[in-house]
């Protein structure tokens, strides 16, 4: 009988399944931006509108180690395939009842409240999303290209982002603003609904992984997943985190702090910034393939100790590049940030798994990729709102290159996994 777990199906589910969820994701930071503080947040000055967005924002990030636990611990001792099904549909329906959420002015204090429950649940299912995809590619590889594989979910950040700006675009360039902000902001979440039927066919045509089926067969599963994590594998789990720290702080500051300092404080239209992104985000889906192959070949470690000493150094170059005004300036940096970014994050589909054993793989994985977003994304665009209230956007900089000198610190402190043997680790 042939194998459904096809390389071509592999592939497909990983990505797909991704790009949905940060689809999911990304729309949520996008409007978080644009137009969700004065609907949900009336009543205050517009900056305190806009940090309250994006406070409601970092929910997901605080949910997301949660989502990782739960989800771990079934997709340890379960499977791979009934988690990955599961986070996308609490990912998809969260999305789309966000698009049918009454604002402020229809129920008052309770639409911000039913906004941050959804929020956090948006963060639960991409919590479980990301480590069962990179184990659905990485235990299906052959031998030598597991970063290649493990690349898939990887470039589904791209692919989301590019749906949601591109969604979002389609929005400014067809709708007046009146529009847009009584109806259209809603359009994006509710497509949600659409992707999600997608999604699931994909993944439910999928069958076990065979790193996992052979860990079965050699002994049960562990009790408590978490539990072993913490007693044995902690050093992995917590290096990970730290070396995930960059990949957000590049990610989130390119994205959705720049959208916002772009069109409040630089005048640019929705539109145009939108599409400085776009066309930056592509550098991103750039990095992801040359770094996965550069992973392959020369290992892990060297290809993300480079991204994050040039990280490191592109702080610097925030204050003059974006304060310029200058629409080449400005893409110039997003698109160094966001190639930045896909070099180290690449690697990382293969990386993280490589920490850790078959029994505590989805847990471990899971966990370091998401506590790492608590430091690198959940405050980021808060935190660089009122730094470039407090100090301007050098001070924005800083925090970028001190992201990248914790991500270098931890990739120094752990060995190269490019040769191991996912069922013999740990």
């Amino acid at each position: 009988m042939s194998n459904p777990n096809t390389t071509g199906r592999v592939l497909m589910a990983s990505l797909v399944g991704t790009a949905i969820e940060y689809y999911d994701f990304y729309i949520y930071a996008t409007a978080a931006a644009l137009i969700l503080g004065p609907l949900f947040f009336p009543g205050e000055s517009d900056s305190a509108q806009l940090l309250s967005a994006f406070a409601s924002f970092s929910i997901a990030f605080i949910a997301r180690p949660l989502g990782s636990v739960l989800f771990g611990h079934f997709g340890d001792r379960v499977g791979r395939k009934v988690t990955l099904v599961a986070s996308l549909l609490i990912m998809g329906l969260s999305t789309t009842l966000i698009g049918l959420l009454p604002a402020y002015s229809a129920i008052g204090v309770w639409a911000p409240i039913i906004l941050c429950l959804l929020r956090f649940g948006q963060g639960i299912g991409l919590g479980g999303e990301w480590g069962g995809a990179a184990l659905l590619a990485t235990e299906n590889a052959p031998a030598g290209r597991r970063a290649w594989f493990g690349m898939f979910p990887q470039l589904g950040a791209p692919i989301g982002f590019l749906l949601a700006n591109g969604v979002f675009l389609l929005l400014a360039l067809l709708l007046s603003e009146e529009q847009f902000r009584a109806w259209g902001w809603r359009i994006p979440f509710l497509l949600s609904a659409v992707l999600l039927g997608v999604g699931l066919y994909v993944r439910f045509r999928l069958v076990e992984t065979p790193v996992f089926q052979q860990a079965l067969a050699r002994a049960a599963p562990v009790r408590i997943p978490l539990a072993a994590l913490l007693q044995d594998h902690w050093r992995p789990a917590l290096l990970g985190t730290m070396a995930m720290v960059i990949c957000y702080a590049l990610f989130y500051i390119a994205t959705v702090f720049s959208l916002s300092y772009g069109t409040r404080e630089l005048g640019f239209s929705r539109q145009t910034f939108l599409g400085l992104e776009c066309l930056a985000i592509v550098f991103m889906a750039l990095a992801i393939p040359l770094s996965a192959w550069l992973a392959d070949s020369h290992g892990r470690r060297p290809v993300m100790a480079a991204g994050c000493i040039l990280a490191a150094l592109s702080g610097f170059l925030m204050e003059p590049l974006f304060s310029s005004g200058s629409s080449v300036g400005i893409t110039a940096f997003l698109a160094i940030e966001l190639f930045l970014m896909g070099l180290i994050f690449s690697p990382m589909g293969a990386f993280l798994p490589e920490q850790f054993p078959t029994t505590v793989r989805y847990t471990g994985a899971s966990v370091a990729y998401n506590l790492g977003g608590i430091v690198g994304a959940s405050f980021a665009p808060y935190l660089a709102q009122r730094l470039v209230m407090a100090g301007g956007l050098a001070w924005v900089g800083g925090y970028v290159s001190g992201a990248a000198l914790i991500s270098l610190l931890a990739v120094a402190l752990v060995h190269e996994t490019r040769d191991v043997n996912l069922t013999d680790v740990g």
